[in-house]
């Protein structure tokens, strides 16, 4: 519950500091640098590595933020819940996870490069994704593969 709060806090900051980034006024300048700073304290204290330029969304869940490793080109959906030591990032070549609205993402998975992970997917613990995650379907294994869900069991 505790780590969970502190997760919040995180998140809180990088959209203060992504909200007030292009401020001109002395008051946003001001405002975008405590945003900085309560990220660089928040990130030390949950252990994460969240850059303050991704996209996240309101409403993403990060219960165990230890290790948690997002790029700064990632974007993250409404509603996501990310575990820990999950790593959001890129290949040697440009381009970032996009995790859509309501997907969850397993302890200690690796989604990497210009892969999308479809709403409310889930990629199961430890898994490495290297290709898109259809929405409501299932990545497991390394590499991962795709398992789509059963229409007829939901």
């Amino acid at each position: 519950m505790l780590l969970a709060k502190r997760s919040e806090k995180l998140i809180a900051s990088i959209h203060q500091y992504q909200k007030h980034r292009s401020s001109r006024g002395p008051i946003g300048r001001v405002l975008c640098r405590v945003g900085k700073l309560r990220h660089v304290f928040w990130t030390l204290i949950t252990g994460s590595d969240i850059n303050r330029e991704a996209q996240i969304a309101k409403g993403v869940r990060f219960p165990h933020p230890n290790g948690v490793v997002v790029h700064q080109d990632a974007v993250i959906g409404e509603g996501c819940l990310i575990m820990q030591q999950v790593t959001l990032g890129q290949t040697a070549t440009a381009g970032a996870p996009t995790v859509c609205d309501g997907a969850y993402i397993g302890a200690g998975a690796k989604v990497i490069g210009r892969v999308r992970v479809g709403e409310r997917a889930r990629v199961g613990a430890n898994a490495v994704v290297l290709v898109d995650v259809p929405d409501d379907a299932t990545a497991v294994g390394i590499p991962a593969r795709i398992i789509q869900r059963d229409q007829t069991t939901s």
